[in-house]
């Protein structure tokens, strides 16, 4: 009997052009991640600033979440459409812009309205970005480690975000949008000569499905508002808001399926590998920002620590970036996707669950498991789903799986934060230490059921394999 041994994947025979467009992506979805990231950690000083209240505060991250994650699919359409080069480049001006104007606003209002305009442009600017990756590159392994790579870039954006983001806040929070700004510009001028337009880039077909992007962003907007307002306003108006989101997405598949040029060809839904990816793509971003929330949360209110020590008591988690392009392509040509993305789930699972014992005074050594296997789990996970998510798709509807893909993520990432707070406002009640660490305990159940519903969702992978 004989046995097959794989061999490991090829390197990536590209030309100095092909390897100068791939850094220029990967440099559009580090800055995604850094603008997101080091946000967050400058609010304090934004709202000292500025003199937000704690509702204004909160929008100026939901207002980009409601732009980028509500403007997603018709971005990722648009890319389609209209030219993925010329969405990228042109949004990726707007995002530089906006951010500029961020950085000099003088009003709270100012401030939000920028962050809803970079959401936009994020939306366009990202699916458009992973489409020139994937069809630029040849499917299996080359695109596959293209894709890890730029997985991989995004991790570390976000994780090296966190700790520029409490760098630049405690000299000035201005600077946390006008670094941005400053990067936004030197990937554009990078960007031109780079990204080559191609004849086959646009389809055949560019009709607008007005009407269905209209209802289904609209839908989509709702449906992020009232998940983000679950935990901040009555139970009657955030069921109304989700109610409303629900009946346009109804009307949205109506008008699809009698549409000449439907914005969403509602078969691309049929192929079970696309699904899975998405829905285990959005349990497990949920997960991943609940945790975060949560960890947060511990550590500055509970603990005591600064955002910059914060940060970089998550920066392990960063590992990502090293292992996805490293470690990750050759275990998927070895034991292929599925099992690599469920790997990484149960790792994200264990991750979770070994936070579970923290006390008021855990040491940070006690931490650090959860952080580096956390890392290791985003590593298998997160790129491969993204590979996964876009196999099989037809070139002129790469854009709409991407949009897919990063609405899955986006509206994960909004569910999860609006369950972490809940619970966390449910099983808190004196706001002693002990009661609130207790709070913070049970709130790990978001986290971790997540995560295991999203490793039996991508179980069902490894049936269909086999």
């Amino acid at each position: 009997m004989s046995t097959t041994v794989q061999s490991p994947p090829p390197p990536l025979r590209l030309t100095p052009r092909a390897w100068g467009m791939l850094l220029v992506l990967c440099g559009a979805i580090f800055l995604e991640g850094i603008n997101v990231a080091m946000l967050n950690v400058a609010l304090p000083a934004i709202r000292a600033d500025l003199g937000l209240s704690t509702g204004e505060l909160q929008w100026v991250i939901s207002a980009y979440v409601l732009g980028y994650g509500g403007f997603m699919l018709v971005g990722g359409r648009a890319a389609d459409l209209f030219g993925r080069r010329r969405m990228f480049l042109v949004w990726l001006a707007i995002f530089l812009v906006v951010s500029a104007l961020g950085g000099m606003a003088g009003e709270g209002w100012m401030l939000i309205a920028a962050r809803f305009v970079a959401g936009v442009a994020a939306a366009v600017m990202t699916p458009a970005g992973l489409s020139i990756i994937t069809t630029s590159f040849e499917e299996g392994p080359q695109r596959n480690q293209a894709l890890l790579v730029y997985s991989g870039t995004a991790a570390g954006g976000f994780s090296l975000g966190l700790v520029l983001g409490g760098l630049l806040a405690a000299a000035n929070w201005r600077l946390v949008l006008f670094a941005p700004a400053v990067l936004a510009l030197i990937i554009l001028l990078l960007a031109l000569p780079l990204i080559p337009a191609t004849p086959t880039e646009r389809s055949g077909d560019r009709r607008v499905d007005g009407l269905g992007a209209v209802t289904i962003t609209a839908a989509i907007m709702l449906l992020v508002l009232g998940v983000e307002r679950a935990a901040h306003a009555g139970a009657g108006w955030t069921s109304a808001i989700i109610a409303a989101g629900l009946v346009l997405v109804a009307l949205f598949v109506v008008i699809e399926r009698r549409s000449a040029a439907p914005l969403v060809r509602l078969g691309i839904l049929r192929s079970g590998p696309l699904v899975r990816a998405n829905l285990a793509g959005l349990l497990f971003s949920g997960a991943f920002f609940g945790f975060q929330f949560i960890a947060v949360l511990y550590l500055q209110e509970l603990r005591g620590w600064s955002s910059l020590q914060t940060s970089l008591a998550m920066l392990a988690i960063g590992a990502d970036a090293v292992l996805a392009p490293t470690l990750t392509p050759r275990l998927v040509n070895r034991y292929g996707n599925p099992k690599v993305i469920l790997a990484g789930l149960l790792l994200a699972v264990l991750s979770y669950v070994l936070f579970l014992p923290i006390g008021l005074d855990t040491v940070y050594l006690a931490m650090f498991p959860t952080m580096i296997i956390l890392g290791v789990a985003f590593a298998l996970a997160y790129g491969p789903l993204t590979i996964v998510a876009t196999d099989g798709v037809e070139e002129s509807e790469q854009g709409l799986a991407g949009g897919l893909l990063y609405t899955s993520f986006q509206f994960g990432a909004a569910l999860g934060l609006a369950a972490s707070t809940a619970v966390i406002v449910a099983t808190t009640s004196d706001g002693s230490a002990g009661d609130v660490l207790s709070g913070y305990r049970a709130a790990l159940a978001v986290p971790i059921a997540a995560a295991a519903l999203a490793a039996v969702v991508s179980a069902f992978g490894l049936r269909r394999g086999r």
